[in-house]
């Protein structure tokens, strides 16, 4: 999977990596503006909700146990105003590093091996980011039990919990330049390969649980191609193709460091990223780096099953509650809508407490969702869902690109879903394709479903004779005309493929 991740420069950005909001998802605010539902705009009074004393109390004594437990003694909490010191530890020699990295070395299935550049990106760490490591170190405190719950299930190290610091900064709508989305950073495509669902209400590239179980399964998968940690995790970020041909490059040899140089500039700075959290994270006492207070812990919140369609908005109306703490718990909804879909389970997490008021009263508030929905002025946005996969069965003269084009994919990504190690295909041959935006049409009608493919009557009247001549392209031919585009030529001319069109050939163009 060809995947270049941003976040290792963000590291090394403050501003970047930690900001609240990123540019890209000021963007999304601003592009969802007008699809998001403002409380203003509910026409219906919320409903009197019941509460049931007794179970509240279970429900107490059980967080309160859970608090009490290892799963709460992790770290301690400083006070999010309290002021960290940005200098460099004194304590932190080269030779106490090397002794450092040499334990974590023999302690993970990683080369963590001593280099002066691993030691400047350390140090560089330390001077300028101890208060955005304790930022991470909080965030952590709430994703960590999960993702080492699947790691554990999967049989991966544990340590690779660390790997969604350098991904996306614990941040579950992070995005990067090129696309790739989640805690885990997956692109679209590859998303789709281990079940993550993109529609146009959610995008369980978001939902930490369902992200995570997908990262596992990929990183499996690497490992049992490479039967290397490191290898593994260089084939996540820049894809198996450029691991494999640096491998090549550098003799045959499988050692990350040593192949390094022939890797991707983004994947040569991606193990350095962590291996270096990897020590800060393990060291952090040592380095009286604190993690701040996050928002909640997961073990104090519970998930219930939708059973209607229901907005963050109707939610706060009803439970008091408020988008912060919605989105925070519930990334995965774009729209701040959770959708309801027949043989779908689209779940709402909320705080231990309120998951028992909902259900207390799950009848009182879907009637004040139908009521609210009916009253609306402007319906809600449509739930249309992305294309799925299709069987593609290769017939007499398909080549990759052919296909490619038709279902307005890459080449490369037909290779990549279906392990081609060439662009050879056979006759019967089958192939998974994940279509971007194709329309199916019936194989008995020779009418096409855009108007960009359907072909146009041929005018009649006077035209002009044009000569192709070396060099041309129908693009440059159609900027010789006024008002001539390439598809009209193309009708005009009987033109299918570019290459019929050699130096020499007759066009006709007619006036427009």
């Amino acid at each position: 999977m060809m995947r270049f991740v941003y976040i290792f420069i963000l590291l090394l950005s403050p501003s970047l990596l930690f900001a609240q909001k990123t540019t890209n998802e000021l963007k999304d605010n601003n592009t969802t503006k007008a699809l998001k539902i403002n409380g203003d705009s509910l026409k219906v009074n919320p409903p009197e909700l019941i509460d049931h004393s007794d179970a509240n109390l279970i429900d107490s004594l059980w967080v309160a146990r859970l608090r009490a437990s290892s799963l709460d003694n992790d770290f301690q909490y400083v006070d999010p105003e309290e002021e960290i010191s940005d200098t460099l530890n004194s304590g932190l020699s080269t030779e106490l590093l090397k002794e450092r990295l040499a334990h974590l070395n023999s302690t993970t299935p990683f080369n963590v091996e001593y280099n002066s550049s691993l030691e400047r990106l350390i140090k560089h760490y330390l001077k300028t980011r101890k208060k955005s490591l304790g930022i991470l170190m909080g965030r952590a405190e709430y994703y960590f039990p999960m993702f080492e719950e699947h790691l554990d299930k999967y049989n991966i190290p544990l340590e690779i919990k660390y790997l969604a610091i350098v991904e996306s900064a614990l941040r579950p709508t992070a995005r990067s330049r090129v696309g790739a989305s989640g805690l885990w950073q997956f692109m679209y495509y590859t998303g789709k390969q281990f079940d993550l669902e993109v529609n146009s209400y959610v995008d369980e590239r978001h939902d930490p649980i369902r992200a995570t179980e997908a990262a596992c399964k990929f990183l499996s998968q690497l490992y049992n191609t490479f039967n290397d940690w490191d290898l593994a995790l260089a084939a996540y970020n820049s894809g198996p193709g450029n691991v494999s041909k640096a491998i090549r490059r550098s003799g045959g040899s499988r050692n990350y460091w040593n192949i390094r140089h022939n890797l991707p500039r983004e994947t040569a700075g991606y193990l350095p990223a962590f291996y270096a959290t990897l020590y800060l994270m393990e060291y952090a006492d040592e380095h009286s780096i604190r993690p701040q207070k996050f928002i909640t812990k997961r073990f104090e919140t519970d998930t219930i099953v939708v059973k209607h369609q229901i907005t963050f908005d109707e939610i706060n109306k009803v439970l008091n509650t408020d988008n912060e703490l919605l989105e925070h718990l519930n990334p995965q909804y774009k729209l701040k809508i959770i959708p309801f879909v027949k043989e779908k389970k689209y779940t709402l997490r909320l705080p231990v407490n309120l998951i028992g008021k909902f259900v207390s009263n799950e009848e009182q508030i879907y009637a004040y969702a139908k009521e609210d929905l009916a009253k609306r002025e402007k319906q809600l946005p449509k739930f249309q869902t992305a294309s799925d996969k299709i069987r593609y069965r290769v017939r007499n003269g398909d080549y990759l690109g052919k296909i490619a084009k038709r279902y307005g994919v890459g080449v490369s990504q037909i290779k990549r879903w279906n392990g081609l190690r060439s662009n050879n295909l056979k006759i019967g041959q089958r192939l998974t394709i994940y279509p971007k935006n194709y329309k199916f049409t019936s194989s008995k009608s020779k009418t096409t479903t855009t108007k960009k493919t359907t072909p146009q009557p041929t005018p009649t009247g006077k035209y002009t004779t044009y000569t192709v001549k070396k060099g041309d392209s129908l693009w440059i031919i159609s900027k010789k005309f006024p008002k001539v585009s390439v598809e009209q030529i193309k009708n005009w001319n009987n033109i299918w493929s570019v290459k019929s069109l050699k130096p020499g050939t007759k066009l006709k163009i007619y006036k427009s």
